[in-house]
């Protein structure tokens, strides 16, 4: 899904842009959102990049035969 690299990017990034008093509260905040941030994703139904290719191979592929069908039909319809 999410690499954590991103997740920790992301949370840092939310971190630094709270108010300096809660700021002050450190580490433990940008926990927090990470937690957050980690449990909140987790619940939406995303695929990968990878996955996500192979389906439109699979796609690109169904097109060209459904094409190539209609292209049969049509002449045996002649």
């Amino acid at each position: 899904m999410i690499k954590p690299q991103k997740l920790e990017e992301i949370a840092k990034q939310i971190h630094e842009s709270l108010p300096t008093g809660v700021k002050s509260l450190g580490s433990e905040v940008e926990k927090k959102i990470h937690q957050v941030l980690q449990s909140q994703l987790n619940k939406l139904d995303l695929v990968n990049r990878e996955e996500f290719e192979v389906q439109t191979k699979v796609l690109l592929r169904t097109r060209e035969k459904l094409a190539a069908l209609e292209a049969r039909l049509t002449e045996l319809e002649k």
